[in-house]
């Protein structure tokens, strides 16, 4: 009976890391079209984006559910509980980036014609780039327990800051200049936001995974 009860609850927790891996994929994916939405003015894949962001939210409802199963029939203690709540709490933050994603993508189809006349938009896809990298490293640090790479994911949210200060200096400036494109340079600064708010998400979840793996946080052992 024992033997079965500890199968059925490694087949749980499988399943619980398969559906936060799907969930990660879809998120990462929706950075990456809404950002390729951004720049080529696709407002076909811009939708695409927001209508893909159901398939996420649907996700986060089966693995919470799944979550409050596993805590309710098995009692998971130590280790094993601080992960079964670190997935249910990763899966709420991998929802908010892909809101922040499709956020993302219906401020695309607000700027119009005007997209070409910013310089941000050499930047941005490059910040996005850095934030999917983010998110990417650490689903895989959750799936791997490497409180390591966890480690690593917190110190790149650095670059996706700096990202973000360069592009609202020069957003800001540009507005000043051209107040006509003041609505367009908006959405723009929106866009930078989005992916900052990323950055953070990103950055919540590998502390959250550096929980689950060593049963403390970075700062904690940092002092």
């Amino acid at each position: 009976m024992q033997e079965h009860t500890v199968k059925a609850f490694d087949e749980d927790i499988t399943r619980l890391r398969g559906l936060i891996a799907e969930m990660g994929g879809l998120a990462e994916v929706a950075i990456q079209e809404s950002l390729d939405a951004l720049v080529r003015g696709d407002d076909a894949l811009a939708k695409k984006v927001v209508k893909g962001d159901k398939k996420i939210d649907a996700l986060e409802s089966e693995i919470d559910k799944l979550a409050v199963r596993i805590i309710a029939l098995r009692a998971p203690m130590a280790a094993d509980l601080r992960e079964v709540i670190a997935a249910l709490k990763i899966a709420g933050v991998v929802e908010r980036i892909g809101d922040y994603s499709k956020n993302i993508a219906k401020a695309s189809r607000e700027i119009g014609d005007n997209r070409k006349r910013f310089e941000p938009l050499t930047l941005l896809p490059a910040m996005a780039e850095v934030a999917s990298e983010m998110v990417h490293d650490v689903l895989t640090a959750y799936a791997a327990r490497d409180p390591e790479l966890a480690r690593e994911v917190i110190a790149a949210d650095e670059k996706v800051d700096a990202f973000y200060n360069s592009i609202f200096r020069n957003l800001v400036s540009h507005m000043v200049e051209n107040p006509a494109t003041i609505s367009s340079a908006a959405q723009l600064l929106f866009v930078a936001r989005n992916l900052e708010r990323i950055g953070d998400h990103a950055t919540n979840v590998a502390e959250m995974v550096y929980f689950a793996a060593t049963g403390s946080y970075p700062l904690d052992e940092d002092g």
